[in-house]
């Protein structure tokens, strides 16, 4: 991939971790919603547990893609 093309992945990628962290966010107020009205929180719960396994897909996506950059970096200033 090229430069511009992991550039603009990356900064979808940090979107969706941004986004990603709303949604954990709000999650986790629901949860504590529900167990604050002694409400069934297993769905709640669950779909919290799914967020989170996608968060930490997320945050290994812009990892992978920031070392993706780094490399294209190092190696244009190896052949310039």
């Amino acid at each position: 991939m090229d430069r511009a093309m992991v550039e603009k992945h990356l900064q979808q990628a940090r979107e969706h971790v941004a986004s990603g962290e709303l949604h954990l966010a709000r999650q986790r107020e629901i949860v504590a919603e529900l167990i604050s009205r002694g409400a069934d929180v297993m769905e709640a719960k669950r779909l919290l547990t799914n967020f989170e396994e996608s968060q930490v897909m997320h945050v290994a996506h812009v990892e992978r893609l920031k070392a993706e950059l780094l490399a294209l970096t190092q190696g244009h200033e190896a052949s310039g």
